[in-house]
């Protein structure tokens, strides 16, 4: 065999390979609970892990800097939401398109589609970073922060925002990865982010008394490193989704198209976070032990949340794929299974919170007071994510078909609506009871209009369809 043949024979070969391996990430064919399980499995480690330093920063900051430092940095989370929200509704846009063009395997769409969600990733994360670090102040003062944490509120919020491109270009770069149905890759790139922040926290906060600066900069370099790390692997991987830097700009069709997916998430998003805003200032009314309380709370609030949005993230991709295939059926299966598994997995969770409330909010200080505040909020949120569950699986498979509109105006109407009316005009501002009593009602007012929907819906009555 000549040598011409010989190098023909290995690049084919070579390409069977990465061929192969790339199809091992389709959620198209074999066992529709195995598939999904496989994905959401290390989807959920990645939010948890995500979770988990996010948590370690607050444990640290509330052990060896305060209450007050621990009720800033709490205080500062739903603005921080709130300026990446569009963001990450956006990369669900990215997530659908991708997903689909992987489903039909076609190779055009995939490239266009990647690059012009980097290219799309990067204009926001600048946009997000200025905005929030220019109008941090006023945004506080808007939530009625206590003067005794306005300090610390400032200076982590505004160093927060600078890293706030790596976390917008991490969230898209990692999207991509998952509508491919790598989960795993960017389950390991968050895991070396988490564990250098960590380790980063300790040295700043502890060791160096930077306080919540030390936080917010140890946040900032462990998302450089995840956005870095992971553009790396897209731009060497051997697959239909490998990245070209030089090909990172916007392609006016595919943009439309991501646009038209992504924007009603976005806008979704975006409107939850003002609700979570408003309700925040609201808590900030009782002083900085209820923000120090509820900050506690909502770290662990994660751990419930961020499951179930991967099991509704697993959906989106799964239907997407499989929709892009053609393969109706597996998408009906697929939304039974990611409804049973969020409902079993909130119910569990659920019960282990409050057999330990006491023990788990003492993680985050160790003063009685505040910890009484948390465990008060524990009791009206962990017996109720169950519809949390309903709610978000459901919209995690009417987004993989590309409708967004519908779980953008049911949210919107129970999260965002709902709550905003209650704190204006309904309910008094005598009890902080009042405030946390809104969320398990909006859950279940929006579980009941979603599965509403699924009923009334004529595509999802039609056998052998969804």
């Amino acid at each position: 065999m000549d040598l011409k043949n010989t190098e023909g024979l290995e690049a084919k070969e070579a390409t069977t390979v990465a061929q192969s391996k790339e199809n091992k990430n389709l959620m198209t064919e074999g066992s529709i609970l195995k598939t999904i399980l496989v994905f959401s499995i290390p989807l959920i480690l990645g939010n948890l892990l995500q979770q988990m330093y996010n948590t370690v920063d607050s444990i640290i900051v509330g052990n060896y800097v305060g209450k007050n430092a621990l009720a800033a940095v709490g205080s500062s989370s739903p603005l921080i939401f709130l300026l990446i929200a569009f963001g990450q509704g956006i990369s669900v846009g990215s997530g659908v398109i991708v997903s689909q063009a992987i489903g039909a395997n076609n190779k055009k769409d995939i490239q266009l589609s990647v690059h012009t969600s980097l290219a799309i990733s990067v204009i926001l994360g600048v946009i997000l970073s200025i905005l929030g670090f220019i109008f941090t102040p006023q945004l506080l003062k808007m939530m009625n922060t206590p003067a005794e944490v306005m300090v610390e509120s400032v200076k982590y919020l505004r160093l927060y925002s600078i890293g706030l491109v790596f976390n917008i270009i991490y969230n898209m770069e990692a999207g991509i990865l998952n509508s491919v149905g790598n989960s795993k890759r960017s389950l390991l790139y968050l895991g070396i982010a988490s564990s250098i922040n960590i380790v980063l926290d300790l040295i700043f906060i502890r060791g160096l008394g930077w306080g919540v600066e030390g936080a917010a900069i140890a946040t900032n370099i462990s998302q450089a490193i995840a956005f870095i790390i992971t553009l790396v692997y897209l731009m060497r991987v051997n697959a239909n989704y490998k990245v070209t830097l030089s090909k990172i700009k916007m392609h006016k069709s595919v943009a439309k198209r991501l646009i038209k997916v992504g924007l009603p998430t976005g806008v979704q998003n975006m409107m939850i976070s003002l609700s979570n805003v408003l309700i925040q200032s609201s808590i900030n009314v009782f002083g900085p032990i209820a923000m120090a309380g509820f900050s506690a709370y909502l770290k662990i609030d994660g751990f419930n949340i961020l499951p179930v949005l991967s099991f509704s993230m697993a959906s989106t991709t799964f239907t997407g794929q499989n929709y892009g295939a053609g393969k109706m059926d597996r998408v009906k299966k697929g939304m039974w299974l990611t409804l049973v598994m969020s409902i079993i997995y909130t119910i569990l969770t659920g019960v282990l919170l409050l057999e330990f409330d006491n023990q788990v909010i003492r993680l985050f200080s160790q003063e009685q007071d505040v910890i009484e505040a948390g465990v008060r909020a524990m009791k009206y949120f962990c017996p109720f994510y169950m519809f949390l569950g309903i709610l978000h699986s459901l919209a995690g498979t009417v987004r993989g078909l590309g409708k967004t509109v519908p779980p953008m105006i049911i949210i919107f109407i129970s999260l965002c609506l709902f709550r905003v009316i209650c704190i204006l005009y309904v309910i008094p501002m005598t009890s902080i009871d009042y405030v946390y009593v809104l969320y398990p009602i909006s859950w279940l007012i929006g579980a009941i209009l979603m599965v509403a929907y699924f009923i009334k819906s004529k595509p999802f009555r039609k056998k052998n369809t969804i």
